[in-house]
Order: C-alpha cells, then structure tokens, then sequence
C-alpha cells in the first residue's frame, strides 16, 4: 500500500488568535506541511525497501527532538521577523533577527520556545521555569495500527502559543540523579489552551480544547 501524504486543514485554524512577533497562520501551514512533505518522501523510500516508518523507527523521545528542530527550522524559514537562535541549545529557538550577533545567544529575552509533545493539551516539560513566548505542537504518530502498511501518516492535532509567566509552571522535582525540569500548573495550562493556533481533534467543531488539567 502506497504512503500517504498528510495535509494541513486549513478549517482547523483559529482565526481570532493574535500572534507575536508577526507570525502568521500561512508560516504554520508551511511548517506543519514541510513536515508532512518531508515524512513522505522518506517512508516512501523506506517502505519501497520494505523498511519501515521513520516514525515507526525512531525513539518516542528522538522523534519528539526530530519535530521540534523541524518545526523550529521551517518557522524561521516563513517567518517574517523570526530565525533560528544559532548558540547550542540556547534559548529561545526562535529570536528576532538581526539582534544578536550572529544570531546567537544563550538566554534571550524575546522570541518564540518551541516544543512538541504526544501529550494531548500541550503539557510539556521545560528545562526551567521562564518568562516567555511558548509554542507547542501537539502530534499523534500511529504505531498500533496492524499490519503496519494501513498506519496513518504522522499528524499534529493541536498548536498553541501563549505567553507564560514564571508564576504558571510547577517544578518537577527527579531526585538526585534526575534532571530539574518545568511544567506549566493548571492553571497555566488553561492560559496556553486558552491561546489555541490549530485544532484538529476530529471533533468537527472549533471551539478549542476542553480546559481540564
């Protein structure tokens, strides 16, 4: 069976949220779709040497880190005022262009996080508790689906970009040997949800995520 190509619904954008930084709803549909273009043209290269998915190949962690740096690429691509922060993992991803030599800086105070998840509502971990614009694209990839040729093509379902204040996250705490990591509380979650960029949960209706934790 052929692979399929995943699009973009364009009904499942929210046209009343107001973005920073000059982005866009076209920059995401290009993003999302170079993503969808990209994961085609690899797993039908794959699956024509009776190899399988990239998707299905690849660690849930790495294939997070895989859409984050694509998502991040492609956003920096499109945007108008956007590009990648070039110091290793400096942050945030995204900064506006032409304010930091080379680009690049370790800790900046504007521009774009970008982060993507399985985790439906956008709950997802941080290296630390910020200030800051936060975008989170939220995917399912399927791999239960038997035999393995009738799997769906990766999909995101859900991207939200708020800004978040320190007072929104709680810390993780891992023990010793852990690594410290954030996560917005509850009642940040909302304040992200309530900032919904694409909804696509196969509900037919746009009314945006339910508000639970």
């Amino acid at each position: 069976m052929p692979v399929a190509r995943q699009v973009v619904d364009q009904k499942c954008f929210n046209h009343e949220v107001s973005l920073p930084y000059e982005l866009r709803r076209q920059d995401f549909t290009s993003a999302m779709q170079d993503v969808y273009d990209f994961f085609f043209d690899v797993n039908s290269h794959l699956t024509n040497k009776g190899l399988g998915r990239l998707e299905d190949t690849l660690r849930k962690a790495n294939l997070s880190g895989t859409l984050s740096d694509m998502v991040t690429a492609s956003l920096a691509k499109h945007s108008r005022v956007l590009t990648q922060n070039r110091y290793h993992n400096g942050h945030p991803d995204l900064i506006v262009q032409g304010i930091f030599a080379n680009d690049s800086v370790k800790a900046g105070d504007e521009g774009v996080e970008v982060k993507t998840t399985v985790k439906k509502g956008g709950a997802v971990d941080t290296h630390g508790a910020r200030e800051q614009w936060l975008c989170v694209f939220v995917y399912e990839a399927d791999n239960k689906t038997e035999p393995a040729v009738d799997r769906r093509p990766l999909k995101f379902t859900e991207v939200y970009l708020s800004h978040v204040q320190i007072g929104d996250f709680r810390r993780n705490d891992r023990g010793e040997l852990g690594t410290r990591t954030a996560t917005l509380h509850k009642e940040g979650i909302q304040r992200l949800r309530r900032s919904w960029v694409y909804l696509d949960l196969g509900l037919g209706d746009d009314t945006g995520p339910e508000q639970g934790s």
